[in-house]
């Protein structure tokens, strides 16, 4: 076991007030037994610069009295530290710098933010490399900061390169961070996460009125929004700090956790990943090119009990007006994957028949020559097959999509852009960012839920980070539940106007869960053409393409 700390504090304008308070924090947590400490980020200066120049004032240097004290202060009480701040490098640039320190107050690894935040990108400047996951007394461990975290592709690199422990310096007033952003990374990618952010204002005081009025935000939530927190492998948030005043967020964890990435089944969600699907991921931003989709559709997510009729449920939500109808994963075979048996009233031919006279789609998936095959039902019978892209034990060995051509299809339906992951794909964030590359407005998901957070962290944030709406239905699940309709919001993207007043949420949807057997509700296809969630931060084509190794590495 290691006792691990998130530590939340304010910072401000001085930075040796700030040195100041980051000794006695990491103090306090050191007086609790903590043999690691997370520093919140950009722990030198207050975050917000009036220009470049003055960035570079205030950025610190390797061999400075600011991280110097903090090296001396890791080696004083033999912890591993994790510093973050403002460093001006050897080539010139000023990067937002993740530091970790050893017990001998020597440098183990140093990594600089990837992603920058709307006004990040005037002052300071993004990695140009990526040092990796590197290996400690305490484990295997890899460092990220806030926006970083915000979408996937920073953590999962690490996780592919065995992390089993993830340090995320934040610096935000966004309370989707800590309902959303943070766990999911430890649920996705079964790794440990200890998390620090920041309390206090997050602009100085001479300029946060002016600031508040920019970007859309009132000044009392332009305020660190703390909530510092440990998360263990499965999702369980372990300990967590206040929305504001100082904490130290204290957590014994066992590492070893960190080692299984087993489903239920067996399946192992790190190896049965596919880097060579993903090449997408790779390329230069092209932009989205496609039209936006309708305002708004109804659309159904069918989760049938043992003992309700899936045909009436699907009668009943064609009555209600759908426009589209989402069955769970082999909604059409008795028991699975590997039987042979099909309800007739299911069948492909006999849901086009189910549609006639009617624009309506219908979404599930079947076995068919040997595959598990997405589906988009018409009336005019099947209009696109999607097979699945990774291995899943419980569906034995049935065969994948091969590697030619687009990984995931669109279906260009009356209202947008239709996108089918099928089945366990849903585990994998690299199959939704193919589908947004692809220009999707709209991704069904024929699934099966299977552990706690399958929906409301892991397929929420599918929507989140991709800025797609998601259509997933499953059968119930004793403990976990069902699906859900994950409509978009068109409230995104600070520095813009909002029609409602910002409530502390930045980036995640508002999920309405399948409750009941059948779930209508509404989707908005034309929200998912606006990618940027603050200026000049595209949640998409902002990914670190130029990084992405560890994602395309086996």
């Amino acid at each position: 076991m290691v006792r691990v700390a998130a530590v939340q504090y304010a910072v401000g304008e001085e930075i040796e007030e700030n040195l100041a308070t980051a000794v006695r924090m990491i103090d306090e947590a050191v007086a609790q037994g903590a043999e690691l400490v997370v520093l919140p980020e950009f722990g030198n200066h207050v975050s917000w610069y009036a220009d470049r120049a003055h960035a570079r004032r205030h950025a610190q240097s390797l061999d400075g009295e600011f991280l110097g004290t903090l090296a001396a202060r890791a080696a004083t009480h033999r912890i591993h530290l994790m510093v973050n701040c403002t460093l001006l490098r050897a080539d010139g640039r000023v990067a937002g710098a993740n530091l970790l320190f050893g017990p001998d107050g020597a440098l183990i690894s140093s990594s600089d933010k990837q992603v920058l935040m709307g006004s990040e990108r005037d002052h300071l400047d993004p990695a140009v490399d990526r040092p990796g996951a590197v290996d400690t007394a305490l484990g295997r461990v890899g460092l990220y900061s806030c926006m970083d975290g915000v979408i996937f592709e920073t953590p999962r690199m690490l996780a592919a390169e065995g992390a089993q422990l993830l340090l995320n310096s934040l610096n935000s007033f966004a309370l989707d961070e800590a309902s959303l952003h943070v766990p999911v990374r430890a649920a996705e990618n079964k790794v440990w996460v200890v998390a620090a952010n920041k309390v206090g204002p997050l602009v100085p005081a001479h300029s946060i009125e002016m600031v508040a009025a920019k970007v859309g935000v009132p000044v009392d939530r332009l305020h660190g929004a703390g909530e510092s927190q440990i998360v263990a492998p499965d999702g369980t948030v372990v300990a967590i700090g206040p929305r504001s005043g100082e904490a130290v967020v204290i957590a014994d964890i066992d590492l070893d956790l960190a080692t299984e990435k087993s489903r239920p089944d067996g399946t192992d969600v790190i190896a049965a990943r596919r880097p060579a699907l993903y090449r997408a991921l790779a390329a230069e931003p092209r932009g989205r090119s496609a039209a936006p989709g309708a305002a708004e559709i109804a659309a159904a997510v069918i989760s049938p009990g043992a003992d309700d009729d899936v045909v009436s449920l699907v009668d009943a939500a064609l009555a209600a007006g759908a426009d589209l109808v989402v069955l769970p994963e082999l909604a059409a075979h008795v028991g699975g994957a590997a039987d042979g048996d099909v309800v007739a009233d299911l069948a492909p031919a006999a849901l086009a028949a189910m549609l006639a006279g009617t624009a309506t789609l219908i979404v599930t998936s079947v076995v068919e020559d040997g595959r598990h095959v997405g589906l988009v039902i018409s009336a005019d019978g099947v209009a696109l097959r999607q097979p699945q892209l990774h291995a899943s034990e419980r569906h034995g060995p049935l065969a994948l999509a091969d590697g030619d051509g687009a990984p995931v299809l669109i279906h260009q339906a009356p209202w947008g852009r239709l996108a089918v992951v099928v089945g366990d794909d849903a585990l994998y964030p690299e199959t939704f960012r193919l589908a947004a590359l692809a220009d999707a407005d709209v991704v069904a998901v024929p699934f099966t839920v299977a552990e706690a957070h399958d929906v409301d962290l892991l397929l929420l944030e599918r929507a989140a980070e991709n800025r797609l709406n998601v259509a997933v239905a499953s059968r119930p699940h004793a403990a976990f539940g069902a699906g859900a309709l994950i409509p978009l919001s068109a409230d995104f993207t600070l520095w813009g106007d909002w029609a409602n007043p910002f409530a502390g949420v930045i980036s995640r949807p508002e999920p309405q869960g399948a409750d009941a057997p059948m779930t209508l509700g509404v989707l908005r296809p034309a929200c998912a053409t606006n990618r940027f969630v603050s200026k000049g931060t595209d949640v998409v084509d902002g990914r670190p393409w130029q990084l992405l190794g560890g994602v395309l590495t086996d």
